[in-house]
């Protein structure tokens, strides 16, 4: 043997050897992979799924050599399969498909403190015999209602600390034997009536410290085996819908809740705020029933347009607002109406239900969302309904038109077709179409109301206007043959054209005062600036 060779061969020996299934940087034990606290983004590779996955250091009955490791020697005794694995505190967002399937011995799997954003349905089906899951203190914002299919042995699942916000129907249904579920600290603040089917074999319920406002007796109706339960820190609405609750507890339901479990505070209407719910009367438990407004109950829409129609509910609890289209029947329809609505495929991606805002959107809108709706506002008062209809603006020879007309006919020339009675032809006019006809005959009528005061303003200019010198003066003549005629008066102009009026000086019309001219007389027309009478004598003219 070369020199050296003992001391390098015992050197080896005191290196605890890495096995071969185990990942770089985690710790393998007897059936445990520990890999928590090493940033993580995904499930790391390579964890073997049965035998020698970890290794037991064994020194035999005889104990170890003096100085020597007792994890020095290498037990080539196996252990059944991998059934711990620790993988807290990195930062995983996601859990690929297939990470976990190789790993179908897995009792026990610790995700708490990662960045789980959602769980794909199905990600533990692989893992038939897990009895604990914890992911508390991750991002999940809801839970599909598949996510923990497969997991019939769970015992124990850890939810805590999250973001959710609604637990739907059916969520919990594949976990027969559940018996401690942990969602305290999250941001639930609906729980459905059948969010917790199936969970018969639950012991332990907590939904501490979320933002629970109620909660209904049907929700905890499948808790056949419930023996602890935790409502407190949540912003309860002590109202009508809460007469169960506070009742239950009093009747036997204070034996699932501890001393401190029992102070379920209201915080809702102000005047119960900061009481608790077992010591409000049931007269104080109120509602108040919905109503609803929709403005206006009829609209037309053209095609391709957007629509939002608003509905207004008032009550107590804050009405659920829900738009929903009403199917109509078939029978007794015109062609085109029946093949409006026997050929909707829906409503072009809409679901025709905007629930909790109260506001009904329509985006490009086809002939297929023509027709009936309803928005329905419900509280634990009661529920209100008001219809609303929706007409598309479009001709019938749209409705009965092809998807691709023949070409036109050839017609005798000089005769033009005529419009059908009662057609649509300008309703069928696309938007810009119309607002363009509508333009142009405002403004053909505001040019005629400016060519008319353009005359009345000439007109006036000229009665305004003055002539040439001598134009505007009242040329008389000192006769007083008495009155004349008109035909006389024809023959008194002068060279000029003006006409000549004869005035009477001897008989004034009135001496200090204005007074009405005799009935023979015309108007004074001629007292202009040209008339060199003294402005307080008038004459009696005679024409």
């Amino acid at each position: 043997m070369a020199p050296g060779a003992p001391a390098l061969l015992l050197l080896l020996l005191l290196l605890p050897p890495r096995t071969a299934g185990c990942p770089a940087a985690c710790r393998c034990y007897s059936a445990t992979v520990e890999c928590g606290a090493l940033r993580l983004r995904v499930v790391p590779l390579g964890i073997p799924p049965g035998t020698q996955v970890g290794t037991v250091w064994s020194c035999g009955r005889t104990g170890c050599p003096q100085g020597e490791d007792p994890r020095s020697g290498v037990s080539a005794s196996p252990f059944p399969g991998l059934q711990t694995l620790f993988l807290q505190d990195n930062n995983i967002a996601r859990l690929e498909p297939g990470a976990l399937a190789p790993l179908a011995a897995l009792r026990r799997l610790y995700l708490h403190n990662n960045s789980l954003r959602a769980l794909e349905a199905g990600a533990f089906r692989a893992q038939p015999r897990l009895l604990e899951l914890a992911l508390t203190s991750n991002r999940l914002r809801a839970l599909r209602s598949g996510a923990f299919a497969g997991l019939a042995q769970l015992r124990v699942l850890y939810l805590a600390g999250n973001q959710l916000a609604r637990l739907l129907d059916f969520t919990f249904l594949h976990l027969p034997r559940l018996q401690e579920l942990h969602l305290q600290e999250n941001s639930i603040e609906l729980l459905e009536d059948q969010a917790l089917a199936g969970l018969s074999s639950l012991a332990l319920l907590d939904l501490s410290r979320n933002q629970l406002g109620t909660i209904s007796r049907e929700a905890l109706q499948p808790l056949a085996s419930l023996q602890v339960l935790r409502l407190t820190e949540n912003p309860w609405r002590c109202d009508c819908a809460l007469h169960w609750l506070g009742a239950w507890i009093k009747e036997g339901g204070q034996r699932l809740l501890t001393s401190r479990d029992r102070k379920i505070m209201c915080a809702e209407p102000p005047r119960l705020a900061l009481q608790s719910l077992l010591d409000v009367s049931h007269s104080s438990l109120i509602c108040i029933p919905p109503s609803v407004h929709v403005q206006p109950l009829e609209l037309t829409a053209n095609l391709g347009e957007d629509l939002r129609v608003a509905c207004q509910a008032s009550g107590y609890p804050q009405p659920l607002v829900t738009w929903r289209k009403v199917p109509q029947p078939r029978e007794g329809r015109p062609q085109a109406q029946a093949q409006l609505e026997g050929g909707a495929p829906g409503l072009g991606g809409h679901t025709a239900s905007d629930t909790g805002s109260g506001m009904l959107f329509l985006s490009n809108i086809t002939l297929a969302h023509a027709g009936k709706y309803e928005c329905e506002a419900s509280n634990a008062g009661g529920a209100a309904r008001v219809p609303f209809r929706l007409l598309v603006n479009a001709s019938r020879q749209q409705l009965q038109q092809p998807a691709q007309p023949p070409p036109p006919a050839a017609r005798p020339a000089g005769r033009e077709p005529r419009p059908e009675a009662g057609s649509m032809a300008f309703r069928a006019l696309g938007l810009a179409t119309q607002t363009a006809i509508a333009a142009a005959i405002a403004l053909l009528a505001l040019t005629a109301l400016l060519l008319v005061a353009m005359i009345c303003r000439r007109r006036r200019r000229r009665k305004k206007a003055r002539g040439p010198p001598g134009e505007g003066a009242l040329f008389v003549n000192d006769y007083s043959d008495g009155p004349c005629t008109f035909a006389q008066l024809e023959e008194l102009r002068d060279e000029r054209g003006h006409e000549m009026f004869v005035i009477n000086r001897s008989k004034p019309l009135f001496a200090e005062g204005p007074a009405e001219a005799p009935a023979d007389c015309g108007p004074a027309e001629g007292a202009g600036p040209g008339l060199r009478v003294p402005p307080p004598v008038a004459y009696e003219i005679h024409c």
